[in-house]
């Protein structure tokens, strides 16, 4: 007879988890308790279903390190009770969380599968249910007795990609994410299809291990035709910043001007980590491809590859709370960890 698998839903917050008040045309928070009337479709399934909502759900935008640490501990505190969790997470800073997650837990051995919607699970055009079944059905896919799926992802739209290679890249369209670098690890239709070749592979002779030690101590810099002296001065002298994902043009390139080399090499030599990522959605860095890469390359910028700025923002957080030497710290952020760069 087949194993069902128990799936753990844990609700964090978000639009999915709204419900329209018809008499006030307001939305509002869903009880999650009464899950199983509100989607009746989930009786069908053939997996146990266990649900568990965070007292005070997040809206997206408020999330931070802290919420990232609880959803960890909350998965890990269960881990060996379920064969599958599903998060349930606001769209707009899903990407950022889930990347997030995939760092925390090294050696995965079990799907974390992030999902969400545009629309509240109440509404008649809802993508919610679509999106929420076929989570808990990736979620629960196993073969000879282990889970099909070890590793973070997120699922939106008939599609399943890698967590830490994905970017919200739409606002009102239900195809609102995107994996340029990478190819969807399944694809549901009018059947779920999954591609084998593209899964992350864990060692299950080893444990699953949590990280939560993440320093927040970064910040973004985009570079824009126009950016001067007097603002990356400013940004990059802020008290106890450590790291700084540098958004740059097409395949790594920077103004080659003086004053910037300068400001950068002394912070680099002041202990400052300093990602160089495209703004490119789709493509990677290549330090050096072009003269004004080159310098970059020499005062010690790390190159980000093809990372997101979603993956960057996490990986740099992790990393640094580990208190690397700035060498150490090249060649691991140079290296893929969790399958979020080529």
């Amino acid at each position: 007879m087949k194993k069902r698998a128990k799936i753990l839903l844990i609700y964090t917050g978000g639009t999915i988890g709204m419900i329209k008040d018809y008499d006030t045309g307001a939305l509002k928070a869903f009880n999650f308790d009464e899950l199983l009337q509100n989607i009746p479709e989930l009786k069908i399934l053939e997996h146990e279903i266990d649900t568990l909502s965070f007292d005070d759900p997040i809206d997206s935008s408020n999330m931070n390190v802290e919420c990232w640490v609880k959803v960890a501990h909350t998965i890990n505190d269960s881990f060996e009770t379920y064969d599958g969790f599903v998060v349930l997470h606001g769209s707009d800073t899903m990407s950022y969380t889930a990347s997030a997650l995939s760092f925390m837990f090294e050696n995965l051995t079990k799907p974390v599968i992030f999902t969400g919607s545009q629309l509240p699970i109440g509404d008649l055009r809802t993508d919610a249910k679509e999106n929420l079944i076929t989570s808990i059905q990736i979620a629960g896919l196993q073969k000879n007795g282990k889970p099909v799926i070890s590793e973070v992802g997120l699922y939106f739209e008939y599609k399943l990609y890698r967590a830490n290679r994905t970017t919200k890249i739409n606002a009102e369209h239900f195809q609102a994410f995107a994996s340029l670098n990478y190819p969807p690890l399944a694809e549901s239709g009018v059947y779920l299809s999954v591609n084998h070749n593209a899964l992350w592979r864990p060692n299950r002779r080893q444990k699953t291990k949590l990280h939560t030690g993440f320093s927040n101590e970064v910040l973004i810099l985009k570079i824009f035709p126009g950016i001067n002296a007097a603002t990356v001065e400013y940004m990059l002298s802020k008290p106890g910043l450590k790291g700084v994902v540098l958004e740059t043009y097409g395949s790594g390139n920077a103004p080659s001007d003086d004053w910037f080399l300068d400001i950068l090499k002394r912070k680099i030599l002041e202990g400052l980590f300093v990602v160089n990522i495209t703004q490119c959605i789709g493509g990677s860095v290549v330090m050096g491809q072009y003269e004004t890469s080159v310098q970059l390359k020499k005062i010690g910028v790390v190159s980000g590859k093809d990372i997101s700025t979603e993956a960057a923002v996490a990986k740099l957080m992790y990393l640094l709370g580990k208190e690397l030497s700035p060498k150490v710290f090249k060649t691991i952020f140079e290296t893929s960890l969790r399958g979020e760069m080529s």
